[in-house]
């Protein structure tokens, strides 16, 4: 019996790949899990073109009760789901180490996920340093990490990826906007000189879908921008190859 780790891609049901069709059609239980990352249509899109029933599989499950999906995988087929790639976020790693401790056979199954799409804005892929995530701050929480990671890359001429905050449950969703004022606030608590309204980023959203949106300018016209629904993400650029610029004139 198999626990198979599987990438959905990042618009709609038809991203899945053939071999994680496949393997979600003999399943006889299939996890969707749900608090990473956003899924593009209804669960019950996936049902349908599927012909699975799909469970929702949430932070606490997947953290705190694996057990109730890797008991199943000792005797039955089971698939996991994820939007995106497999590997996007810590916890699934977690998952397959746990499998692994009860000798459950895990096979994975990639697909596109943001950290690769990012390179359809025009950077060149090799030249993005450390992803980073910007949070939404919460009391005695509000970190300085984004920030940090921003400036490191930045002194190496490096890209900086900025995943901004999903809190799914509370169908909460980081904009643009958003983190852009939250680094804009690091930016007047540190005083580093890294960020301020004439900066040149990137906002996008929903990349890898069709209504994807991606705008190249100074922070404090992104601010204005409406960049629709979630998820958003940020692209701080680092040195720029004349490639590379000729292409962001395209987001202009």
């Amino acid at each position: 019996m198999v626990l198979y780790f599987i990438g959905l891609g990042l618009e709609d049901e038809k991203d899945i790949t053939v071999k994680g069709l496949y393997a979600v059609k003999k399943s006889d239980y299939v996890f969707l899990e749900n608090y990473t990352s956003l899924l593009q249509v209804p669960v019950e899109k996936l049902e349908e073109f599927y012909g699975k029933k799909i469970i929702g599989a949430d932070r606490n499950l997947v953290e705190n009760n694996a057990d109730e999906i890797l008991d199943k995988a000792k005797d039955k087929n089971v698939s996991f789901l994820v939007v995106g790639d497999i590997f996007g976020a810590t916890t699934h790693t977690d998952l397959w180490l746990r499998a692994k401790e009860k000798n459950i056979e895990c096979r994975f199954i990639h697909n596109a996920s943001v950290i690769n799409v990012a390179g359809s804005v025009g950077l060149e892929l090799y030249k993005f340093g450390k992803t980073t995530s910007i949070v939404f701050p919460e009391k005695n929480y509000n970190p300085k990490t984004a920030y940090d990671v921003i400036k490191m890359n930045k002194k190496n001429g490096l890209h900086t990826l900025c995943l901004l905050d999903i809190k799914s449950k509370d169908n909460k969703f980081m904009s643009v906007k958003e983190g852009l004022n939250l680094l804009l606030e690091k930016e007047n608590e540190l005083g580093k000189k890294l960020i301020n309204g004439d900066t040149k980023v990137i906002g996008c959203a929903r990349l890898g879908c069709k209504d994807k949106k991606i705008k190249y300018s100074v922070v404090k016209d992104l601010l204005k921008e409406d960049f629709g629904k979630p998820p958003h993400c940020i692209i701080v650029p680092g040195e720029l190859h004349f490639i590379e610029e000729e292409a962001l004139k395209n987001w202009v």
